[in-house]
C-alpha cells in the first residue's frame, strides 16, 4: 500500500463516529499569550476533549493560533488524535494559512507514522517510526505538552515534531514544586524539564495537569496562559 492511500485510510478510520462517541467531556480549554524574544506575537485558543467511555475513549484537541510574523499573519489550526490513558497520537493535522500555506496529514498505519505535507513548494509524503506512546509535539502549540503531564524523572518519552519533521526523544527532569504568577494570580505548579538533542522545553502544570505555561529557551518562544490572569 503507498503512503498517501494508507494515510487516507487511516484518517478515514479515525473520523468514522465509534461506540459512545456521544459521551464528549471538556478535559481542558484557554488560552495563551504567545511572545518571541519578549514581545507579544500572537494567541492559542485550544479546547482538549474526550469523547467515549472506558477503553473505547478518544482524547481530542484542536486550537486556532495566530502570529504576527514579518510578512503579515499566519493561522495554525492543530487537530490531534490521542489514545488513552497514556496519551499516544493516532492521528494529526494541521492546516497554515496567511502569510505561510500549508497543509499536513500524520496517521498511525501499523508500526510506523505515515505524513503527507502539501506546501507552496510541492508535495512531500514522509515516515517515521511508530515507537510506543509516541506524543505529537508540534512547534509553537503549547496546549499538546498536556499529555506529557504525567511523565516522571529520568522517563524518555518518543515525540514527533511534524512541521520540522523531526523524531525526538525527551528526557523528563524530576518536578520542581512552586509558585508562578499569571496577571494579578499566583498559582502553585511543577515545572518538568524536558531535554532533547540538548534543547530544554519548560513546563509549568497545575494541580489539575493543565498547561500554564511552556518556554524553550533555544527558539525565544513563551506561551502563557491568559484566561487564568485575575
Amino acid at each position: 500500500m503507498s503512503l498517501r492511500k494508507a494515510l487516507l485510510v487511516a484518517l478515514f478510520a479515525a473520523l468514522t463516529p465509534f461506540p459512545g462517541s456521544g459521551q464528549r467531556v471538556v478535559v481542558d480549554e484557554g488560552t495563551f499569550a504567545i511572545h518571541h524574544d519578549g514581545q507579544l506575537v500572537g494567541t492559542e485558543d485550544f479546547t482538549i476533549r474526550r469523547e467515549g467511555l472506558g477503553s473505547d475513549a478518544t482524547v481530542f484537541s484542536h486550537a486556532v493560533i495566530t502570529l504576527e510574523v514579518p510578512d503579515g499573519q499566519v493561522e495554525l489550526r492543530p487537530l490531534l488524535q490521542t489514545m488513552l490513558p497514556d496519551g499516544g497520537a493516532s492521528n494529526y493535522q494541521l492546516e497554515v494559512s496567511g502569510a505561510e500555506t500549508a497543509e499536513l496529514s500524520l496517521a498511525l498505519v501499523g508500526r510506523r507514522f505515515v505524513s503527507l505535507i502539501r506546501t507552496r513548494r510541492g508535495e512531500e509524503e514522509r515516515e517515521f517510526l511508530a515507537r510506543p506512546d509516541t506524543r505529537i509535539l508540534e512547534e509553537g502549540v503549547a496546549h499538546q505538552y498536556y499529555f506529557l503531564r504525567n511523565q516522571r524523572e529520568g522517563s524518555i518519552v518518543p515525540a514527533i515534531e511534524p512541521r520540522t519533521r523531526r523524531q525526538l526523544r525527551l528526557v523528563a527532569s524530576a518536578w520542581v514544586e512552586e509558585e508562578i504568577r499569571l496577571g494579578a494570580n499566583r498559582i502553585p505548579a511543577r515545572r518538568v524539564t524536558f531535554v532533547a538533542d540538548d534543547e530544554e522545553r519548560r513546563v509549568w502544570f497545575d494541580s489539575q495537569g493543565r498547561v500554564l505555561r511552556v518556554e524553550v529557551p533555544a527558539r525565544a518562544y513563551l506561551a502563557e496562559r491568559s484566561d487564568l490572569v485575575g
